[in-house]
């Protein structure tokens, strides 16, 4: 069963953020028992960006219920600030439909300033969008406000499940870089899960491979490069190392 850490950190402090999961399973329709993670160790140093990739159906997302308190079903423990705040972006935006985009982030973060939720929203290209509703609003615009409803509440961790899922591939460059801008700026310390290896690169500083059933790290890549100065031969070629690495760990 879930256990938390002893060892607590104080509210505030910049720790690592630590999880490790012994065992989690579940059982199937067929009523068989499903081991998803067993001997699941992460680190997060604070500040820094990681990126988790890996096949669907892998554990990915349970992971994240795992992180951020929705499934406590698990055999393991977790150590990370006390009464952290989690910035949470799902795979679809879920904005409440009655209210406008102000008042979607306003009930978010009802202790965060106007002038704090203007700057966030501005950064995100939502200036001239804060009183329109959601059903005025495209695909786009939609994930823009999910990812300032995370960063207004100032969070200790971000989590970002496939953000950038279902967009064009110009506006999820957009998104990114303007996500990467705000992180850089915010120094915040943040999980990403994406099936988009090249998205994980321009992101990360760190990239976990998962591979295994039940799933474990099987890879861990650094990205030397800052997100600033990242060129495209540089990416290219991290990408390229890292389908190899996949390809021996997941073969066909």
């Amino acid at each position: 069963m879930y256990s938390p850490s002893s060892d607590m950190f104080p509210a505030g402090a910049r720790k690592p953020f630590e999880v490790v999961v012994a065992r989690k399973a579940f059982r199937t329709a067929s009523g068989e028992l499903r081991e998803v993670l067993r001997d699941f160790s992460l680190t997060v140093a604070a500040g820094t960006v990681n990126a988790l990739v890996g096949p669907s159906g892998c554990g990915k997302t349970t992971l994240l219920r795992i992180i951020i308190g929705l499934d406590r079903d698990f055999e393991g423990t977790i150590a990370m600030p006390a009464q952290p705040r989690i910035g949470m972006v799902f795979q679809e935006p879920r904005l409440l439909p009655w209210r406008s985009v102000f008042q979607n982030l306003r009930l978010a973060a009802p202790q965060t300033s106007d002038e704090d939720l203007f700057r966030i929203a501005t950064d995100l290209g939502l200036g001239e969008h804060l009183t329109h509703f959601p059903g005025e609003l495209s695909l786009g615009l939609a994930r823009r406000v999910a990812l300032a409803r995370a960063f207004s509440v100032k969070p200790d961790l971000l989590v970002l499940d496939e953000p950038f899922v279902s967009l064009d591939a110009a506006l999820a460059i957009r998104l990114r870089d303007e996500l990467a801008a705000l992180v850089d700026r915010t120094k915040v310390t943040t999980l990403l899960v994406t099936h988009d290896i090249e998205e994980a690169i321009r992101l990360a500083d760190r990239i976990l491979l998962l591979a295994g059933h039940p799933t474990g790290i099987a890879a861990e890549v650094d990205i030397s490069c800052p997100r600033r100065m990242m060129t495209d031969e540089y990416a290219a070629r991290t990408k390229a190392e890292i389908g190899a690495i996949l390809a021996r760990l997941n073969p066909l």
